[in-house]
Formats: structure tokens, sequence, C-alpha cells
């Protein structure tokens, strides 16, 4: 049987590209399809497989714009043409599922997300702009929603990562979808350390993730926040900093991430996130997570406590009912284990046989 897996881009290996990275592991064959990429930030699974990409491949420093091209990758992804597959599964959460597939293939698309900027979180993205900006961004943003969801039509099978999304998809799309939680690194993210006296974020940073929000409240707290992430915002959260108790620590390895999951008091996790494997690498740790009540947080935060309103203040009062509270690192732990990386491949597996055997389409 002919593979290929299709990803949006490659530039780094965060949540959406661990989950590829298993998927790699699962179909060691398979071709591999994505807008561009960057071979010294994948992993090794994904570096062997044959790597198949557009045109903007191609493009000087195309990683550090490729944002503002929204508007034109459906018509990109769609010159990206899979030549010979029996199965193909796409991981997606911009253009991916919109690929050209061959007549007979088979078609799984593991949804991320239907694309945030199109789907009810423009504020988080684009509030900041000027009114005939924004206006503009609409009008382009009409069109995309129409390609969007035209492109669902060539998707036999959707997988969600989390029942929030799985909720999503039938909102936005109209269509069922099969849950299957992202792989946890379990045998990676485990405690190393002894815990310090200082609350951790970890995020890219990026408007909807709402680490503003984090940075604020602990302007207005006596205590240690280190914050561990890069972005487009790096330098609008420097600003908004009033405390030394806070300090950034940029990226990291994976072997100081972990470190510093292990030691943390606390993780902080401020967003509506669509699964979110952070706050899992942290209670893999043994970190208990402080975690707005919404989205998939609501089924992988197993300890801590949650907040109701993203508002500075929501956090700090949270911060401080934790402290209320006591912890065992070990359990935070093994509370985490079935989020394994075993259970995914099996799950997918799984799933993608039983599917494809039947060519059961849900409706």
């Amino acid at each position: 049987m002919k593979i290929a897996l299709v990803h949006d881009w490659l530039i780094h290996m965060r949540g959406g590209e661990k989950v590829l990275d298993a998927l790699a592991e699962l179909y060691p064959e398979a071709t591999l399809y994505s807008l561009f990429f960057d071979r010294e930030k994948i992993s090794p699974n994904l570096s062997r497989l044959r790597i198949k990409t557009s045109f903007l491949q191609y493009l000087p420093g195309i990683k550090f714009y490729y944002r503002w091209l929204l508007p034109v990758l459906p018509w990109v992804i769609r010159s990206l043409k899979v030549e010979e597959a029996d199965l193909v599964i796409s991981s997606s959460h911009c253009v991916a599922k919109g690929i050209r597939v061959p007549a007979n293939a088979f078609h799984v698309c593991y949804c991320h997300t239907p694309m945030r900027y199109l789907w009810g979180f423009q504020d988080a993205y684009f509030k900041r702009f000027l009114l005939p900006v924004r206006l503009l961004i609409n009008a382009v943003f009409y069109f995309l929603r129409k390609w969007d969801l035209g492109t669902n039509e060539r998707v036999d099978l959707f997988v969600a990562n989390s029942e929030y999304i799985k909720e999503r998809i039938k909102t936005v799309y109209r269509r069922d979808a099969v849950v299957v939680h992202p792989p946890l690194e379990t045998d990676f993210f485990k405690p190393v350390g002894r815990p310090e006296n200082f609350f951790l974020a970890v995020s890219h940073f990026v408007p909807y993730k709402r680490l503003d929000l984090v940075i604020e409240a602990f302007n207005g707290l006596e205590r240690r926040l280190v914050v561990i992430g890069s972005g487009p915002l790096a330098s609008q959260y420097q600003k908004l900093r009033k405390s030394d108790r806070i300090s950034f620590w940029g990226g990291v390895s994976d072997d100081e991430l972990r470190k510093a999951y292990s030691e943390a008091k606390a993780l902080v996790f401020p967003t509506e996130e669509d699964f979110g494997i952070v706050p899992l690498e942290a209670q893999a740790c043994g970190a208990p997570v402080i975690a707005f009540r919404k989205g998939g947080a609501l089924e992988t935060v197993k300890s801590g406590v949650f907040f109701d309103e993203q508002t500075p203040e929501a956090i700090r009062e949270a911060v401080l009912r934790l402290e209320g509270q006591s912890f065992d690192r070990g359990e935070v732990s093994r509370k985490v284990q079935g989020f394994g990386r075993k259970h995914f491949l099996g799950s997918m597996k799984k799933t993608i046989d039983e599917h494809y055997a039947s060519k059961v389409v849900p409706s």
C-alpha cells in the first residue's frame, strides 16, 4: 500500500509536528508533502522520509514571512499534488487537507483545528490592525472560508485531536470525527529534578496564547515567573514586564525544558487551546497546572487548578489557590501516562485500518 503524509509546513517540532513524527514512525515508507520545511529543525523520523515541497521552499527567508502569504496558500497547496497513494493522511491546522489526492485514495485528515484565523478567533489575531486592514482581511477570509469548506468533500475520515476539536469540526464542517489524542513522550518527559520556588509559562509568542495575561498577573505578585518560548510578540512581552522576578529564557533544548518542568512549582496555561501538549509535558514531569477552564485543557489537566476568566486577576487568584494545596509529584506524573506515544500509535493504526478496510465515511 502506497502512503502519503501531508503537513502544512515544517520549521519546528511543536505539538502538531510531534503527531506527524509519530505517523512517520507508523508509516516509515510514506512520502511526505509539505509547503516548505527546514531539515535542520525536524526530527530524524521525518528527515528519513522522502519529502516533496511546493515552490515556497525556494523563497529566501520564507519562515520569517509565510504568515503574510495566507491568502495564497490554498492555491499553493493545490499546486502540490500527491502523485501516487492508496492512503493519504493530512496533518492539518491550515491548508494541508486541501492538497490534491488521487481519485481512489482514502484521505484521513488528522485535524489539529479548523483554521483558527477563519473560524472564530479573528479578534485574537487581527484586532490590533487598523479598521481598513481588518475590512480587507474579512473580504479575503470570505473566500478562504468557502475554499476551506469545499476541501472537506475530499476528506473521507476526520480524526480530531480532542473532544473539543471534534465539536468544532461538527460545528464548522458539519462532519463527525474520531478522537485520538496526540502522543505524549512519556519516556522522555518525567521528573528529573527537585521542585524549586518558581512558576513556569511555556508558549509560542503569538496573540491567542495570551501570555500577556500571565506577565501582567505576575507583575502584581511577589512570585518568580520563568517564561520559555519565542515568537513575533517577544519585544512586546519584554516591555510588559514590570517585575525583576519575571525572567525570559528564550528557546531552550528539550533537556532544559524537561528540567524546567520538573523544577517548576506549577505551569501557568492561560490559553483556550485546541489540545495543548505543554500541560501534559509539565504534568509528566510532576508539575501541576494552573489552566484556563476551556478548550483542550479540560481533557489534559489532571492535576492543578482552573480559572474561569482570562484576566490577570483570575490568574493571581488561581496561583494563590494552588499554593494552598499540596501535590504528590509522582502521582501527578502517573495520572497522564495514558496519553503516551504507544497509545497514540495503537489508536491511530486501529482507526485507520478499520475505516480503510470498510471505507466507512462518517456522515
